[in-house]
């Protein structure tokens, strides 16, 4: 019996912002997409991990969010009506006899497209876990490896493990909110940029709740049903302390790697994909990259880098899903975008 697929003129792999404006880009262009993440939910890194942290660099927004651009991201994309499918890996990657790919999910569904467009940041991401036995049964309530919403934290002690950006630019947003902070770092010097890590040194010196607790590392966690009471640190020479805490935050950065992607034959250098920065076509025919994980000569890591590549691969799949239709270039202005003119 013939296998069932469903399908779509482009399959985008990953739901961060370049991912998410590929959509856009595609869909002016008259483009069906799919597109699959190993996230519950859309918006990559910057929903999953920093979803209140604020972007300065984004065009037309002096400051944003980075889970309100994905919000604008994700309604900007809205009148194409993509199709996503979260929660779900892609575990395989062939070429159609007929021309163009068939893709498989660690759920068992199996996606025909015409064109590939792979917009994986930095490829599959997870927190560098501390190595603290029973840490899993507080993990999601009492211990967290992100921020979702800061009131989430109001009024609580906190535990802030970790010495950069990540640490400390939460410890100085949650200042304030949270009823106590405690900074713990196995040094005494931190690797955040030097500003915050002054604006931090002048908050615990004032006594603004405050306290940096260094040079520690995480030694144990007390507690009964995921609900975290104190945290216990350690020096390296056995000196320990009892911090009493509803809550660990621990930033020790991600584990990154690029997953099976690594196997389906394209250029790689250094964790990326090699691109013509042209089209964003990798070295295999009908498989772009966008974003973090495309790689050429020059590129900057930028999210309006991969918001450009985006609309260079937009163009360039054109021909491919229409092989007998010219494409002639128009501005959004002039041509509007479907239920908002």
């Amino acid at each position: 019996m013939a296998e069932q697929a469903s399908e779509t003129d482009v399959a985008i792999i990953g739901t961060g912002p370049v991912g998410l404006f590929a959509v856009f880009e595609l869909g002016m262009l008259e483009m069906r997409t799919v597109l699959i993440d190993a996230l519950a939910d859309p918006g990559g890194q910057c929903a999953a991990l920093y979803p209140e942290k604020p972007i300065y660099d984004i065009p037309g927004y002096p400051r944003i969010a980075a889970g309100e651009l994905i919000a604008q991201l994700k309604e900007q994309a809205r009148p194409f009506a993509p199709e996503f499918r979260l929660g779900r890996c892609v575990t395989g990657l062939a070429e159609r006899s007929g021309g163009g790919w068939r893709l498989r999910d660690d759920h068992g569904d199996v996606l025909d497209a015409k064109a590939v467009v792979i917009a994986a940041g930095g490829g599959a991401f997870g927190p560098n876990r501390p190595p603290l036995p029973g840490i899993e049964i507080y993990e999601g309530r009492s211990v967290h490896y992100s921020v979702g919403r800061r009131e989430d934290f109001r009024g609580k002690r906190l535990v802030i493990a970790g010495g950069g950006d990540s640490a400390v630019d939460w410890a100085l947003s949650l200042a304030g909110l949270a009823a106590r902070i405690y900074v713990v770092h196995r040094r005494q010097r931190f690797r955040a940029a030097p500003d915050s890590v002054s604006r931090l040194h002048t908050l615990a010196a004032a006594g603004e709740g405050v306290e940096l607790v260094i040079p520690y590392q995480l030694a144990g966690l007390e507690g009964r049903d995921g609900r975290l009471e104190a945290v216990e640190v350690a020096t390296l020479e056995g000196e320990k302390r009892r911090l009493e805490a509803d809550a660990l935050l621990a930033f020790f950065g991600l584990a990154m790697e690029l997953g099976p992607l690594a196997d389906w034959g394209l250029e790689i250098e250094r964790g990326q994909i090699i691109i013509n920065p042209a089209t964003a076509e990798s070295s295999r025919p009908g498989i772009f990259a966008v974003g973090d994980i495309a790689g050429y000569p020059g590129k900057l890591k930028l999210i309006l880098t991969g918001f450009a590549e985006a609309a260079q691969a937009a163009h360039a799949i054109h021909r491919i899903v229409y092989p007998q239709r010219a494409l002639h270039f128009e501005y959004s202005t002039m041509k509007g975008v479907p239920g908002r003119e």
